[in-house]
């Protein structure tokens, strides 16, 4: 039984969906045509598409937009053929790209696209980030966003927006990963991601003009129970600068409430990065961000205490393992020493898990200060989230009473 497990994670789907696909959107005579082309590469002297789609068995197809434009009100589709994940060079396939591996690239690049201006790797697993820095190298950029949750990076979707040098392919060939993504690879830097024969090393060339697609829409589909479909125009941040956001205030009972300090440029520069992060988390979620790296995230929960609650607890558990990895190169749960375990448990606690001067990020509102009363607890020193709950009186009392700050960017994040 155990060989057959294995060997199904080793069998390739030949899929049987159509070389092209159309959709149509009819209003009377008025009709407007997308059309799709199924996306194949050639391996081995022969033509493959997707390895499977989320779970072997299941047939799926990669489409790239070909031809066509939506124009719904003032809002328009990307025109055609501005491909990224819809079209990748595939520079060492080792398996070709299953479906969670095209999706896990696509959404590193739905956050990269806002972090041009530095060096940035974001770090898929799950279609979710488990970490996402920025700094002035990208070696260094990656080994933050590794360390954030070296655990969770097993086997997970690197995506950067600067040519892999050889340092950074050294770092990255130490781990185990499933997908590179990058423009493009200095040289020598292939030979050695080489050693990982497995690894699906992929180049977009358009990740130097991400920017680009800031602002940019697409139509999501949703497929029903009953072959129904949900079509909505993708989610676009509106709050991507300092001038974006609003001082959190609101009126409860006839009585003003408003945060008393400005934040300062670091915690600006924090929020906005996590808010910007945040556009690619599953909901219900809360993350704690800190010098630009992400420290705790907490993904798809029903609630919000609790899932703030997790990040914390994620923050805890990451930190301890990133310093037990660090001084004695094992994991913390594989640690036998329980005195050094416990000197390591002690330092975390010190440190609050590193959430010490972190921002906390909220994809909505807090419906109660509970929510904020985490982050507050653990020494952060601001707060981003929409706004409009009928409490955040309670959530500005908290700030304030702790001399944390908090900003409003007025629009919701969810992400399904």
């Amino acid at each position: 039984m155990a060989e057959d497990l294995k060997n199904m994670y080793k069998t390739i789907v030949h899929d049987h969906f159509s070389p092209q696909m159309e959709i149509t959107f009819a209003d009377g005579d008025r009709r407007q045509t997308l059309f799709y082309e199924k996306v194949v590469w050639t391996i081995d002297e022969v033509q493959k598409g997707l390895r499977y789609g989320e779970n072997p068995g299941q047939e799926a197809a990669l489409y790239k937009l070909a031809n066509g434009n939506l124009v719904l009100g003032e809002t328009e589709t990307i025109q055609p053929g501005q491909y990224l994940a819809s079209d990748i060079e595939l520079l060492q396939s080792g398996k070709h790209p299953g479906k969670t591996n095209l999706t896990d690239a696509d959404n590193s690049l739905n956050i990269l696209r806002y972090f041009t201006d530095k060096p940035t790797v974001v770090i898929v697993k799950h279609n979710n980030p488990c970490g996402v820095a920025r700094s002035e190298s990208l070696c260094d950029a990656y080994q933050k966003a590794y360390m954030a949750d070296r655990v969770a990076a097993f086997g997970g979707c690197i995506a950067v927006n600067r040519p892999v040098d050889k340092a950074t392919a050294e770092a990255v060939s130490n781990q185990y990963a499933e997908v590179v993504v990058a423009p493009d690879f200095e040289e020598g830097a292939m030979d050695i991601l080489a050693r990982r024969k497995n690894l699906r090393v992929i180049q977009i060339g358009n990740i130097g003009r991400l920017h680009d697609f800031v602002g940019k829409r697409f139509v999501e589909f949703k497929s029903l129970t009953d072959g129904g479909l949900i079509a909505q125009w993708s989610f676009v941040p509106a709050a991507r600068s300092k001038e974006d956001l609003a001082l959190a205030e609101t009126e409860y009972k006839g009585k003003e409430y408003r945060i008393r300090r400005d934040p300062t440029q670091q915690e600006y520069d924090d929020m906005l990065f996590g808010w910007l992060v945040e556009s690619g988390i599953t909901s219900n979620s809360v993350i704690y961000v800190k010098n630009q790296v992400t420290v705790g995230i907490g993904t798809g929960e029903q609630d919000r205490v609790g899932v703030a609650e997790i990040a914390r607890d994620k923050a805890y558990r990451k930190l301890a393992d990133r310093y037990c990895f660090e001084a004695y190169s094992t994991s913390y749960n594989d640690l036998e020493d329980q005195d050094k375990k416990a000197e390591i448990d002690q330092r975390v606690a010190d440190e609050k898990g590193g959430l010490i001067g972190a921002s906390m990020v909220s994809d909505a509102f807090f419906p109660f200060r509970d929510g904020v009363d985490v982050g507050i607890r653990e020494g952060i020193t601001s707060v981003i989230q929409p706004g409009g709950s009928g409490n955040d009186y309670q959530s500005i009392e908290a700030c304030n009473d702790a001399d944390v700050t908090m900003v409003y960017t007025g629009q919701r994040s969810f992400k399904h």
